[in-house]
């Protein structure tokens, strides 16, 4: 069997205030190597302001194949033609979601440190799970703190992907890429590092690598 793949997966800052400026950097974070994946998330931001970075943002996805999520709302990433949408437990149920954007695009649910909620998400159909926060992290409050193991015991027993998130940097990635995350998500790792977002992408990619030839069986 082959080794499955861990990719990057990027979340825009939490605050987006010139959407034309951060669409240049997006591009140039993509110059440093594979990226699976960026979601849109701008908790406090109107609608018009969440509508403009998905307008400048997705041109370029697209172009580089990767897919357009939205953090929240199933609604909004419905409208605006997104690849996909993420909710949180406090956002409103996976099924609501899939009503909202169609069977076409992808539904991700945030599970915490829970592998009973990730279960329940998987077999109503979602198309990954979120497990987090695994590092103290500045981009939002946590209280979950789960052990690399769940990554382990998910890749073993459950096909639905899963992500890694919350405080992720190129430095402390590589266990969570061994014990079995399919995506690491990542905001400042990436955006505030101090090479900028090319050479964090590289940094990643790398780390990526070796962990993988470390996993059970490669």
């Amino acid at each position: 069997m082959s080794v499955p793949l861990c990719r990057l997966y990027l979340i825009t800052p939490p605050v987006i205030d010139d959407a034309a400026a951060f669409a240049r950097t997006f591009e140039a974070a993509l110059d440093g190597g594979d990226v699976g994946a960026l979601q849109v998330r701008l908790k406090d931001a109107p609608e018009a302001a969440i509508g403009a970075a998905v307008r400048a943002l997705a041109p370029i996805a697209a172009r580089h194949d990767v897919a357009l999520i939205l953090n929240d709302r199933p609604d909004l990433a419905a409208r605006l033609n997104c690849d996909g949408v993420h909710i949180g437990q406090s956002d409103g149920s996976y099924e609501a979601a899939r009503r909202a954007v169609g069977p076409g695009r992808i539904v991700g649910v945030t599970c915490h440190d829970s592998r009973d909620l990730a279960m329940d998400a998987a077999e109503a159909g979602a198309d990954y799970v979120a497990f987090g926060a695994f590092f103290p992290t500045t981009t939002k409050a946590t209280v979950h703190r789960p052990d690399p193991e769940i990554l382990e015991i998910w890749q073993e027993t459950m096909l639905t992907p899963c992500v890694a998130i919350g405080g992720i940097t190129a430095a402390n990635c590589r266990p969570l890429v061994t014990a079995g995350a399919d995506f690491l998500a990542v905001s400042a790792g990436v955006w505030a590092h101090s090479g900028g977002p090319a050479a964090a992408v590289a940094a990643f990619n790398a780390e990526i690598a070796e962990g993988l030839k470390a996993r059970p069986g490669a």
